[in-house]
């Protein structure tokens, strides 16, 4: 190597500058990616596929990581607990006789537990983004059984409809409890 001048030198050091530079980029992104999946599990796949692009997937994911972040999202207590769980046992007793007003004491429910657990309440989409980022498993139920109380609004649902909703319903006011086996460890 003696025959190697400075600026060849530098010119092999810039390279390996680069390239080292490239890999720990990829190496974030692998790791930014893998996170993302873990967390948000098929919540990943449905964004991608809404938004056309991963890159834009990603950054929208992490936009709501970011936005849940700065709420103020806490355990229930024991009380609170017992009681929504009271309540939900009187609202599976009433489907017998009543589904329709067993969906909708379901889905009114599952709002109030949100708002004791400090979700913000607004539109019915945010609230689902909200969502994905604790509860990315159980979300496609909360999704499900809107779209059916939606159809029972319009009379268009089926007592096996309202049934469904109510299974929907329970997946994720289990998960809201903590109650759930698909609760995501922390």
């Amino acid at each position: 190597m003696p025959n190697m001048t400075n600026t060849t030198l530098m010119m092999v050091a810039a390279v390996v500058v680069i390239v080292a530079l490239a890999i720990a980029w990829l190496l974030t992104q692998r790791r930014r990616r893998e996170h993302l999946r873990e967390r948000f599990g098929p919540e990943y796949d449905r964004t991608v596929q809404a938004v056309g692009t991963t890159g834009r997937a990603e950054a929208v994911l992490e936009e709501r990581e970011k936005r849940v972040a700065t709420y103020r999202i806490r355990p229930l207590t024991e009380d609170e607990r017992r009681r929504f769980s009271d309540a939900w046992q009187r609202i599976q007793a009433k489907f017998v006789d009543d589904p329709a007003t067993a969906v909708t004491e379901a889905d009114r429910l599952v709002n109030d537990v949100m708002t004791a657990r400090g979700y913000p309440m607004a539109d019915f989409d945010r609230r689902v983004d909200d969502l994905t980022v604790e509860h990315a498993a159980v979300v496609g139920h909360y999704r499900a059984a809107r779209e059916i109380a939606e159809r029972h609004a319009r009379r268009a649902a089926s007592t096996e409809d309202l049934r469904q909703a109510l299974v929907h319903y329970r997946g994720l006011f289990a998960d809201l409890l903590g109650e759930s086996p698909m609760r995501r460890s922390a």
